[in-house]
């Protein structure tokens, strides 16, 4: 029997970036639950700045590999989370360089992936940078779909859903 033509597909990889953003963790709860209701996987992504710093090398260059550390240790601690209340450990990406050029080329490399999901913020100031991004023109590169979870949800309205 075929799957339904709008259902994830088995093996689905749902691919989230990790920021500091109140909202990112309703992306990857709406990720991590939808995977695992589709015997799918997460991918978690934390994009860090290249260091403005160019002086000198060695020192750009502890600069950078504190960033990693610190990006793989918020990585683990989600992923931690979704180990223990969702399902299986994600895979996780550090990136270095501007977000959208990031995820375009993540994208491009590893065609497994076939959800972006992003969380809106509920903030006034608008639905955060990574959805801003992404909203615009760049949209219609994206060769899979964006999936933007509302910020605002709760994580039993997020369940419901996913």
């Amino acid at each position: 029997m075929a799957a339904k033509a709008d259902a994830p597909q088995k093996d689905s990889r749902f691919l989230v970036v990790v920021d500091n953003t109140p909202e990112c963790r309703n992306a990857w709860q709406f990720a991590a639950r939808r995977a695992h209701h589709v015997g799918g996987s997460v991918v978690l992504a934390h994009i860090i700045d290249p260091p403005d710093f160019q002086h000198w090398m060695s020192v750009e260059d502890v600069m950078r590999e504190e960033a990693r550390q610190d990006a793989m240790e918020v990585l683990r601690a989600v992923a931690v989370q979704i180990e223990d209340d969702i399902g299986p450990r994600p895979e996780l990406v550090v990136r270095e360089g501007k977000a959208a050029e990031q995820i375009l080329l993540m994208l491009e490399e590893d065609p497994s992936i076939q959800y972006f999901v992003l969380a809106a913020g509920s903030e006034k100031e608008g639905p955060g940078p990574l959805v801003n991004t992404f909203s615009g023109s760049l949209i219609s590169a994206m060769p899979i779909p964006v999936v933007i979870v509302p910020g605002h949800l709760s994580l039993d309205q997020i369940a419901q859903i996913a």
